[in-house]
């Protein structure tokens, strides 16, 4: 075995939160202090959001959760219709998802080994969690041929992972992707700076390529079909793993509708499981209470939970499950809104 092989034996296993019922894990933690009482009160509003048949449940996904483990977490969100839209990063749905649909893996790894040997072997570093860059290329390399068999555009950020699908539905290795499971719940995935990603290299090399005519990514775009999801569900709430450009992106929609005449509610339901703080103005684009001053979001349900997200997230989403509330829930596919 070659000592890149060596290092990328042994793969992430993604938690299953069919498997186990955390309900009395969530439910001994009410009774607690510190991060267990904000989890589990986290919890309670997630659950809230779920029994709530008039609101659109928005999830937000920003950092390196779905490498690190919690990819099935999301995918049985949205197969349970807990979620009706997603907004991400363009790592955590092409880097991370499409990467593991079309066949790859992540692998686990360790932080004592020098960054340098890992470039020469081109192994890419998350932490303690280990890529092939020699697979990640062949991903860049996939997007730029779905690029390449469609009409040259510009399109959504929206409209090209609902073509990823589509080629998913027919050439995925792994079935049970996030991309493919939206495509088929009819939720609609944004990712607002979505050439920040393995996206970018593929569709760069598609643009060299056809210089003239191509493929664009049109995030103006992105923000109108988000706000119009807004303005026809009125009533949402956001579960946001992590913060930035995800984050905002989803507030920034009750502010985009009176920009544009309509007045329509602050989101009702917001849950943040962060590691950041407000110390350096931020806290990962502001707390929560913060986000009230800009009319983005209602103070009455909600809750900061100071977590690594792949120590709770599990806990809350497997609580939610248990309690079966998902399955009076009946899908919003807003992925309608925009077919023609």
């Amino acid at each position: 075995m070659t000592a890149k092989r060596e290092l990328l034996k042994e793969t992430i296993e993604h938690i299953d939160i069919k498997s186990f019922d955390a309900t009395p894990i969530i439910d001994s933690m009410k009774k607690m202090s510190f991060s267990s009482r904000d989890t589990a009160n986290a919890a309670d509003i997630l659950l809230k959001m779920v029994r709530d048949k008039e609101c659109t449940n928005i999830l937000t996904l920003a950092g390196s959760t779905s490498a690190g483990g919690c990819m099935q977490v999301y995918v049985d969100m949205v197969k349970s219709h807990m979620i009706d839209v997603i907004v991400a990063t363009g790592a955590s749905i092409i880097d991370m998802d499409f990467f593991e649909a079309i066949g790859f893996k992540h692998y686990i790894g360790r932080t004592d080994v020098p960054d340098k040997k890992l470039r020469d072997y081109y192994i890419d570093r998350i932490y303690d969690t280990f890529i092939d860059e020699d697979d990640l290329q062949v991903c860049d390399g996939t997007i730029k041929l779905v690029a390449d068999t469609l009409q040259h555009r510009p399109y959504s950020s929206r409209e090209f992972i609902w073509e990823l699908g589509k080629y998913l539905v027919k050439n995925a290795v792994k079935k049970d992707s996030l991309i493919q499971a939206c495509y088929e719940n009819g939720v609609p995935i944004f990712c607002p700076a979505f050439s920040d990603s393995s996206a970018g290299f593929g569709l760069v090399k598609h643009q060299w390529e056809n210089p003239d005519k191509h493929v664009t990514i049109d995030s103006v775009r992105d923000f109108r079909e988000l706000t119009m999801i807004k303005m026809e569900a009125e009533t949402s709430g956001l579960f946001m793993i992590g913060g930035g450009v995800p984050k905002n992106f989803a507030q920034d929609t009750v502010v985009c509708a009176e920009i544009l005449g309509k007045s329509v509610p602050m989101h009702k339901y917001a849950v943040q499981i962060t590691v950041a703080d407000a110390r350096d103005g931020a806290c990962s684009s502001s707390t929560l209470q913060e986000a009230s001053s800009w009319g983005k979001v209602d103070t009455k349900y909600e809750q900061m939970v100071y977590a690594e997200a792949t120590t709770v997230l599990p806990l809350i989403a497997s609580f939610v499950y248990h309690s079966g509330a998902w399955e009076k829930r009946k899908p919003k596919e807003w992925s309608k809104l925009f077919q023609k």
